[in-house]
């Protein structure tokens, strides 16, 4: 890829609602990403009926209904996934979706997804990275809440599975939400990318946009981040997510990122040639010099503008002659 993947992440913050999803896919393509995701489950196969909440979802969400309630709720069918695949096909934005089970593996699989998001919660599910890794498409696959060795493990289940290394995308990933600066230890990523000789990016969850910044300077080529519409919607993950204005400012900061990077060449720009001339210095004369006066550090020395002799030159220039008369300031000429 030659620039940066941005994915917003809508995740659920869809609050099952169709119009909502839309809205949310309107607002992915004005902001300029390349892609929106959404999550892809059956409640039934994804969490038992008495499992907990995580602490944050317990702050935005009923406290009295269990996690297989609130996931039930944000359930999408498979109706809701071909509108909202065409929707986005008509917005001209790429849909993704993150599937959390196996038979939403093969839904989407189904629909005709040409990449698979993993998240960081299914990277040591062995039965369901070896359904995906045969697949044959390209994957993304979020690293929160692993070690080294858990990613080894993972990329090598994939490629044994059937998915070449090169097709294969590794997120640094701190799955808190929202993250603090102090957990994010983006360096990690770049830990990532030289053990493991495969591409990397980041799946962000800090408030703000400074970190997925960072992480793009630092060689991210996928930026995942959650979006919602608004911060006080209720659902676990609204106030974690940007809103509309700050996505844009991140792919906005992104896109000139990515601007700035350059070639490599360590050669002047074609904007600033014009300004060579005018801020690089020459050597002039400082007094009035007659023709066959000796040049020293005495009525010599080095002034703008900078189309006469560079003063790299002056060693050469000191002690010869002058072939000419030269006014104090003026050009020295040889």
């Amino acid at each position: 890829m030659n620039k940066v993947f941005i994915i917003a992440e809508a995740g659920v913050n869809h609050n099952g609602d169709l119009s909502i999803a839309k809205k949310m896919i309107d607002v992915a393509k004005n902001c300029g990403v390349d892609a929106i995701k959404f999550q892809t489950f059956k409640a039934e196969k994804l969490v038992s009926k008495f499992a907990k909440k995580a602490e944050y979802q317990k702050q935005s969400t009923d406290k009295n209904e269990s996690q297989y309630e609130m996931i039930k709720k944000l359930e999408l069918d498979v109706g809701a996934h071909k509108e909202l695949l065409a929707y986005s096909k008509k917005r001209q934005i790429m849909f993704l979706s993150t599937p959390f089970d196996l038979d939403s593996i093969d839904m989407l699989n189904d629909l005709g997804l040409k990449i698979f998001k993993i998240s960081s919660g299914d990277m040591t599910n062995l039965p369901y990275l070896r359904k995906i890794g045969a697949l044959g498409k390209k994957i993304i696959m979020s690293s929160g809440m692993s070690n080294l060795n858990e990613v080894k493990e993972a990329v090598a289940v994939l490629v044994k599975a059937g998915t070449p290394k090169a097709d294969i995308v590794v997120l640094h990933c701190n799955t808190e939400y929202p993250t603090s600066y102090s957990d994010v230890n983006l360096m990690a990523m770049l830990t990532i990318k030289k053990e493991l000789d495969i591409t990397i990016g980041y799946s962000d969850h800090t408030l703000g946009i400074e970190v997925p910044i960072a992480a793009v300077a630092l060689g991210a080529t996928v930026i995942e981040k959650h979006f919602t519409l608004d911060k006080t919607m209720q659902g676990p993950d609204h106030k974690a997510s940007l809103d509309p204005t700050e996505l844009a400012s991140m792919v906005r900061a992104i896109r000139n990122l990515e601007l700035s990077f350059g070639n490599g060449e360590k050669v002047p720009s074609k904007s600033e040639l014009s300004n060579m001339k005018i801020a690089r210095k020459s050597i002039v004369a400082i007094k009035n010099i007659k023709k066959g006066d000796k040049f020293s550090e005495n009525n010599i020395g080095v002034k703008r503008p900078g189309d006469g002799i560079s003063p790299m030159k002056w060693d050469t220039v000191l002690g010869l002659t002058a072939k000419k008369d030269f006014a104090e300031d003026e050009l020295i000429e040889l």
